[in-house]
């Protein structure tokens, strides 16, 4: 399969690409390809290429897609942006949906899919994940990971940052921990912004006409104080894969 092509985008924001999609299979496919590549590129490099998954309709794309890529899965290591502490088996755990629609059908090594502790307390939990992250993931002080895919909401949140939260401004923690989430449930551990932009590549994936406005804000650089506008990875890719009603204002 060719490799995924790209549009700069006309405002040349940033160093962000922009990949519009048409309908699902096709967004889906687009974004799998990419991270099949960019995994073959870093494994040929390293030895190991080190990702960290979203939630979310995020969730949904990597289920559905990953599956049908050629990728050297036992040098894939899979770690969470964020995860709600509720568990395993709550229908509202990322890790449960990964292990339920991804694990039994590539052949990645149970141990090289690095889970969240959320049997424990909200600080301990993050705390406990920042060293997982820096013993998984290459880089001192800060790791960086191969690839972070995010996703964007509608009130233009990222990972578990949202607007107008403390953690936004957090730069000592890499890995921080929220109890008063907008959004339900309440309490989860979050990837903050120092790790999120020494990221090799962030793919963005946003879908969905209600998430147009924030979208257009974002790429016109009308509004750079919401979440999603603060990824600006320092020396790294960023990719939009949008489908037509996010990109419909564009």
């Amino acid at each position: 399969m060719a490799s995924v092509n790209f549009q700069k985008s006309s405002k040349n924001f940033r160093n962000d690409f922009l990949h519009i999609s048409q309908n699902e299979a096709e967004l889906v496919d687009s974004i799998c390809q990419l991270i099949a590549e960019k995994a073959a590129e870093r494994i040929d490099k390293s030895q190991k290429f080190t990702i960290g998954v979203s939630g979310g309709s995020a969730a949904k794309f990597l289920c559905k897609g990953l599956v049908g890529k050629t990728i050297d899965w036992p040098k894939v290591h899979i770690l969470f942006c964020d995860e709600r502490l509720v568990p395993e088996s709550d229908p509202e755990s990322t890790y449960g949906y990964y292990r339920s629609n991804l694990g039994p059908k590539v052949p990645i090594p149970a141990e090289n899919i690095h889970i969240v502790d959320t049997a424990l307390e909200p600080d301990q939990a993050a705390s406990a994940y920042q060293q997982v992250v820096k013993q998984v993931v290459d880089g001192d002080p800060i790791p960086r990971f191969d690839m972070l895919v995010l996703g964007m909401g509608p009130d233009g949140h990222t990972a578990s940052l949202f607007p107008n939260h403390r953690l936004l401004n957090e730069e000592k923690q890499l890995v921080a921990s929220i109890t008063d989430s907008p959004k339900l449930p309440p309490c989860r551990v979050t990837l903050t912004f120092p790790v999120i932009n020494n990221a090799r590549v962030v793919v963005f994936i946003c879908t969905g006409k209600e998430k147009a406005e924030n979208l257009k804000a974002i790429i016109n650089l009308d509004n750079q104080d919401l979440p999603s506008a603060r990824v600006k990875p320092t020396t790294g890719e960023l990719c939009w894969f949008l489908d037509s009603g996010a990109a419909s204002l564009l």
